[in-house]
């Protein structure tokens, strides 16, 4: 761990707690203040600040947090795989694929509950399909991405087809659930995709960001120090595409998180390499950022986080590929 990195980390995580903090402590009409916020989290304060901040707002906040590290997590390994900043669930077709599973739900008369279990299928579907489809003598990362791209696009046109075979109300749900909020989000939203991270966090951060900064220097020369990179590249693009339909089935696809926040990471932290932990970090403080905005800055109407962080995310996916042409890259 290098000590830039190691703060970077640090900072970005005590962010996230002051934006959850601010996030408690603002919203609805009942309105607190930070110093009550904390004291209600320590078990003080009175009944009425307890009810409010721990049962009806600590809910969302934690899983916004959950949710954007879970992005962050996944889009890091992505763009580790594919050795390409473009690599991301939203440009490889996993949030989408994650979208149509919940929409197939919709169409069938299916409720919350099935809604996610859909999504969770849809997104591992989808994942096995691109692999197998660019699957060629092993798993290069542009033929990926170029799978990738067209599974997006195929799957936006089916999105759009399910759409319009679903009852109206039915459609209207699950149209809000495709822009990505955490609206209405309680613990039995966010204890799921805690456990789905308590699982696959040992499994993936011991010795995967050694191993991924040694597939850096090619394949045959991983070969050669000993990393099986087939089996590497196997293992971390499912847990990448589980934690991607773990977080679209809690809160929908939101979109741009897992492209933008491994990118500020490196650029924060000037460090070779995946840099997982820190990535989570500054994608947890970005979607909380991004949902305290969208609550705050449009008065009583208040948007989605999906729709923010897709404005916000398709600017910069617009100046990263501006760059990577000038770089001669694509």
């Amino acid at each position: 761990m290098r000590p830039r990195a190691l703060l970077v980390g640090l900072g970005c995580a005590l962010l996230a707690l002051a934006l959850g903090v601010a996030a408690i402590a603002g919203g609805g009409d009942f309105p607190l203040t930070p110093e009550q916020v904390v004291e209600a989290l320590a078990g003080g304060g009175s009944p009425a600040d307890r009810f409010i901040v721990v049962e009806l707002r600590l809910p969302r906040v934690v899983t916004g947090l959950l949710v954007g590290a879970a992005l962050a997590l996944a889009g890091a390994l992505f763009q580790s795989l594919v050795r390409n900043p473009l690599g991301s669930p939203d440009v490889l077709g996993v949030t989408q694929g994650a979208g149509a599973g919940a929409l197939t739900v919709v169409v069938l008369g299916g409720g919350t509950a099935a809604l996610s279990a859909g999504a969770l299928a849809g997104g591992l579907l989808t994942g096995a399909a691109i692999y197998l489809l660019a699957w060629r003598r092993g798993l290069h990362g542009q033929r990926l991405i170029l799978v990738g791209i067209g599974a997006t696009a195929i799957l936006t046109g089916v999105n759009g087809f399910l759409l319009t075979r679903g009852e109206l109300m039915e459609a209207a749900r699950a149209l809000l659930w495709l822009t990505g909020s955490l609206d209405g989000r309680g613990w039995e939203h966010a204890l799921p995709l805690l456990a789905g991270l308590a699982l696959l966090l040992p499994f993936v951060l011991p010795g995967s960001g050694r191993a991924l900064r040694v597939t850096d220097l090619g394949d045959d020369v991983a070969s050669g120090l000993g990393v099986r990179v087939h089996r590497l590249r196997v293992a971390l693009l499912a847990a990448a595409v589980i934690l991607t339909s773990l977080a679209a089935a809690t809160a929908g696809p939101v979109n741009f998180v897992a492209l933008t926040a491994p990118q500020l990471a490196r650029r924060l932290t000037r460090s070779p390499g995946p840099n997982l932990l820190a990535s989570m970090c500054v994608g947890a403080s970005l979607l909380l950022a991004a949902d305290l905005a969208a609550q705050r800055l449009f008065g009583d109407r208040q948007l989605p986080v999906g729709v923010l962080t897709g404005v916000l995310g398709g600017g910069y996916l617009i100046w990263l590929l501006i760059t990577e042409r000038r770089a001669g890259r694509i």
